[in-house]
């Protein structure tokens, strides 16, 4: 057959985003039949997906957004092998692409996600497809979703990090600045609760256990250890639920004194953070 030309060669790489090279050895392998090329991407992808299953994929990106009433925020973390992977622009876009089908479909798991459909294939597939792309193992890592009266959401610069919250009143002018300063707190401090009454209980008594260990480690008297152990309790309490940490913005201040003098009526309903880090 003829020499597979640079035009050629440029729009599978158009159709498919697979990367020079792989489009010129898919195009000879498959003569210039454009479907045959694609398919041979596609089970290059499949190749590798199943050669990397084992590896780790810590690095990746991670998005977030709200609806277009504002009343719903989800966040999506796209894992890969490699930081240079993930700063890559396509894998970034695709990451976006796949929010904003969520967004559309108003999907709530992340098993919906997968099997939705992208492009004629389900998200799954085009995943695989990425791994052909970038040579990486990748899967998707999260997807979370919270509603509310108002919803919002933070990435972190580096798209490393994302928060949304959901907040149960709206009817005031300050709701906006509020509920920007709590999706960044909840990104910046990572909170495992709303308050100390939301707390797993497992995590509770997994803590008071940890606090009787370390006062029995530094020579406590047994018949102290349940107290110095609801103190540390306490302590866990303020440092790690939300409306009782300290406010990045002002540490006199809780997040919960924050939001009270803001209006009294005003409540977090809802919020997930997505992290790499």
């Amino acid at each position: 057959m003829s020499k597979i030309s640079a035009s050629q060669v440029n729009e599978l790489r158009k159709k498919t985003g697979a990367g020079m090279m792989d489009c010129k050895k898919a195009l000879v392998e498959a003569e210039g039949d454009f479907e045959k090329a694609t398919d041979i991407l596609r089970k290059k992808g499949q190749k590798l997906a199943s050669q990397r299953a084992e590896r780790s994929a810590n690095e990746g990106v991670v998005l977030s957004t709200v609806n277009d009433a504002k009343n719903k925020a989800y966040a999506i973390m796209l894992n890969c092998e490699t930081d240079f992977v993930a700063q890559n622009q396509d894998v970034i876009d695709f990451t976006a692409s796949l929010l904003d089908l969520a967004v559309a479909k108003d999907y709530a798991t992340v098993e919906e996600l997968k099997s939705a459909d992208m492009g004629g294939r389900s998200v799954e597939e085009n995943i695989t497809d990425m791994i052909g792309k970038t040579g990486e193992k990748m899967e998707l890592g999260g997807f979370e979703v919270v509603a509310g009266d108002n919803a919002y959401a933070y990435t972190h610069p580096g798209n490393k990090i994302a928060a949304i919250a959901a907040l149960g009143k709206t009817e005031f002018k300050d709701v906006d600045l509020i509920g920007k300063d709590i999706v960044m707190q909840i990104a910046a401090m990572s909170p495992v609760a709303i308050d100390r009454d939301d707390v797993d209980p497992s995590v509770v008594e997994k803590e008071i256990e940890i606090g009787k260990e370390q006062a029995r480690a530094e020579g406590k008297p047994e018949e102290l250890l349940e107290k110095i152990a609801t103190g540390k309790l306490n302590k866990f309490f303020k440092e790690s639920t939300l409306i009782n940490q300290e406010f990045i913005k002002d540490s006199k201040k809780t997040v919960g004194q924050m939001i009270q003098a803001a209006d009294k009526n005003l409540k977090v309903v809802a919020f997930k953070r997505l992290s790499l880090v």
